[in-house]
């Protein structure tokens, strides 16, 4: 045989093999480049196209294991769902890297079972096709997937089929779920096809859900004149657990350099006494893996991890690479940095903005790969520490390849890494930055005020492809964002971005000051006066007005309402105004299933015109529907699907309902 003759024939042979289409994976991302992104011990639905040629029956099944071992195939059947889609719900156990992939077959018992009932209801003779279903109980005992105990039962309906004379009898025992479920257990899959293997990562479940509050270490003295320390901020770790935060971020705790050092109101001279922008890291002190020494020891930062601990948090800190002109790399590895023809060194910039208190590493050159590793070992180094969430500042201004490679170098000793992309940027590169392994990201809930354009962020959000992959964190504020909306709204605003950031997220965040209102801006900027960035601060979040009341009550609600611990089940339903938002989230068993009101004008009352759902629980438009005001704890009875809301904002500018299933009264 000709060499052109025999690849042609390993060509017939490669395609004839893989006879069932098997397509439209979900979730797959760029064709399996990068993981999809589920939580550990939580059911996900993975779904499939599978069909063949003609009518014949196919049965499928779908592998998972954990990746990069040599462990055994899990299997779990798929179910038909509808239009040759399949579908199962896996839970994958542990937070690691799994790989999935599909087996579907055509399956000839199923289909032999289906044509002689047809056949039979028909009144058609089927002596032949009996025999025919004899030989396939014969053939699945000669199958490698039958285990010695299926062969013994499959001889046994062998004998039993002889010892019977009449076809309704034979029929009745070929056709039976015993034989049909031993026959799915024991026979030979033909035309068996496979897909390639898909990466999918597990995450904990705080990568998914969580409540993130931020502060300055340095500000939490209590007095101006007095730099903070970890002591001080042991100090703090009540409050925030008691307002029902489970993470716990600061901005950077290294040292500060003095060249250039930026004075209050990011002015371009400090005085003596100003402690610099945190953001200016290093100095004759230390770099990334040191702290600064005003907020204390190695042994003070262990102390506070602990004492986090036992209240509940964890702590997150800031991984910003930028350096201060005094950082040791600078002079340790002049390679990795950018000199400019006179010898200078080049100063970071964003023109028109101009940050003259660092300078940046660039990750080619003479820097690779020794930048690379070294970054790396200082996520190590913080992770050894105890420290598992990290906050990156600016990831967008990195390459691409160099967060794909470290979050994976890191992941491999610590699976339980959380990574949070502060990248207030163009849409597919935050995007591709949550492919490449980020597990949190930052995202444009800030800017999304008004009605039309929340629902439509937050759709794309739930619903597209990006669902699997990227996982926004809602901080209704930073240190480097006082919003607008919070600028001129008072109190009412601060309650409404409250509610939606952490009803509508699985995470959120707020930057202390959030919950006395605090919003006096640099004019014209969406930046704050007298920023804490440049000077230490003191906080009375005990004055009149404070939110408190709210942030506790939302993350109460957070941790106590399992709908609310799902990002990608929010609805929203028809409100007639477009001052109110009205949304929902349900569990898929109704046990848990809440409604929201929220006024997005902080500046008068709204009324408007709703429909209560009824419909999700089977009830007819006249139905009625326990509800429970989650605000007031009180119970009432919703009767018929249009009902009507009034909110105050300067009351209360939203309200919470719980929906009660027919079935349950608790």
């Amino acid at each position: 045989m000709s060499e052109t003759k025999t690849g042609g024939a390993d060509l017939i042979a490669s395609l004839a093999a893989n006879r069932v289409a098997i397509e439209g994976v979900s979730p797959e991302i760029d064709g399996g480049r990068f993981p999809a992104k589920v939580v550990a011990g939580e059911p996900v639905l993975i779904e499939a196209d599978i069909f063949g040629d003609g009518h014949d029956t196919i049965d499928a099944v779908l592998l998972f294991r954990p990746a990069g071992t040599d462990a055994g195939w899990t299997e779990q059947p798929m179910e038909f769902f509808e239009n040759d889609r399949w579908q199962t719900r896996v839970t994958f156990p542990e937070n690691r890297m799994y790989e999935f992939t599909f087996l579907a077959w055509r399956d000839l018992f199923g289909q032999w079972r289906k044509e002689i009932a047809k056949k039979h209801a028909a009144g058609l003779n089927i002596d032949l096709e009996l025999e025919e279903g004899r030989l396939q109980l014969d053939g699945a005992r000669k199958s490698e997937r039958a285990t010695q105990a299926d062969i013994g039962k499959l001889s046994e309906l062998l004998n039993a089929f002889d010892a019977l004379q009449g076809a309704p009898e034979r029929l009745a025992l070929l056709s039976s779920d015993v034989v049909f479920d031993l026959m799915k257990r024991a026979a030979g899959r033909i035309n068996l096809s496979r897909t390639k293997t898909f990466p999918i990562f597990a995450d904990r479940k705080t990568a998914a859900f969580s409540a993130w509050y931020e502060l300055f270490p340095r500000s939490q003295s209590g007095d101006i004149h007095r730099h903070g320390t970890f002591d001080d901020v042991i100090k703090r770790l009540p409050y925030v657990r008691d307002l029902g935060f489970d993470v716990l971020y600061f901005t950077p705790i290294h040292p500060i350099g003095k060249t250039n050092r930026k004075g209050r109101n990011n002015s371009l001279t400090a005085g003596p006494d100003e402690p610099g922008s945190p953001y200016a890291i290093g100095s004759a002190d230390g770099g990334h893996d040191a702290l600064h020494p005003e907020l204390g020891t190695f042994e003070d930062f262990e102390r506070l991890v602990g004492a986090a601990r036992d209240h509940g948090l964890e702590i997150a800190i800031d991984f910003a690479i930028q350096c201060s002109p005094d950082h040791p790399w600078i002079k340790q590895h002049p390679e990795w940095f950018d000199w400019r023809p006179d010898g200078s060194i080049k100063f970071a910039e964003n023109p028109p903005k101009k940050y003259e208190d660092i300078v940046n590493v660039h990750f080619y050159r003479e820097a690779l790969p020794s930048i690379w590793h070294t970054l790396r070992d200082i996520v190590l180094f913080w992770a050894e520490k105890g420290v598992k969430i990290f906050r990156v500042d600016n990831p967008h201004t990195k390459p691409f390849p160099f967060w794909e490679w470290m979050i994976g170098e890191v992941r491999a000793k610590h699976p339980d890494a959380i990574f949070l992309a502060e990248a207030f940027t163009r849409p597919k590169l935050m995007k591709r930055l949550a492919k490449v392994g980020f597990n949190q990201s930052y995202s444009y809930f800030t800017w999304r005020n008004v009605k039309w354009e929340i629902e439509e962020y937050l759709t794309e959000l739930t619903t597209e492809e990006c669902r699997w992959y990227m996982r926004p964190n809602f901080f209704a504020n930073t240190p480097d964002i006082n919003p607008r909306y919070l600028q001129t709204s008072g109190r009412p605003g601060f309650q409404t971005r409250l509610v939606l950031a952490a009803t509508l997220g699985g995470n959120y965040g707020i930057y202390n000051g959030f919950e006395i209102s605090e919003a006096q801006a640099v004019p014209g900027k969406e930046e704050y006066l007298n920023s804490e960035k440049y000077e230490i601060r003191t906080w009375d979040m005990d004055q009149p007005d404070n939110i408190q009341w709210d942030i506790r009550f939302v993350n109460h609600l957070r941790r106590e309402n399992p709908a609310l611990q799902d990002f990608t089940n929010l609805k929203f339903y028809q409100c007639w105004n477009d001052n109110i938002l009205y949304y929902g989230k349900k569990t898929e068993d109704l046990s848990s299933f809440l409604l929201f009101h929220v006024c997005l004008d902080p500046h008068n009352e709204q009324g408007a015109d709703f429909e209560v759902p009824l419909w999700e629980f089977g009830l007819p438009d006249d139905g009625s529907v326990e509800v429970e005001d989650m605000v007031t704890r009180h119970r009432f009875t919703w009767h018929g699907k249009y009902q009507h809301i009034h909110l105050n904002p300067h009351a209360k500018p939203y309200a919470v309902w719980r929906l009660i299933a027919p079935e349950s009264k608790s």
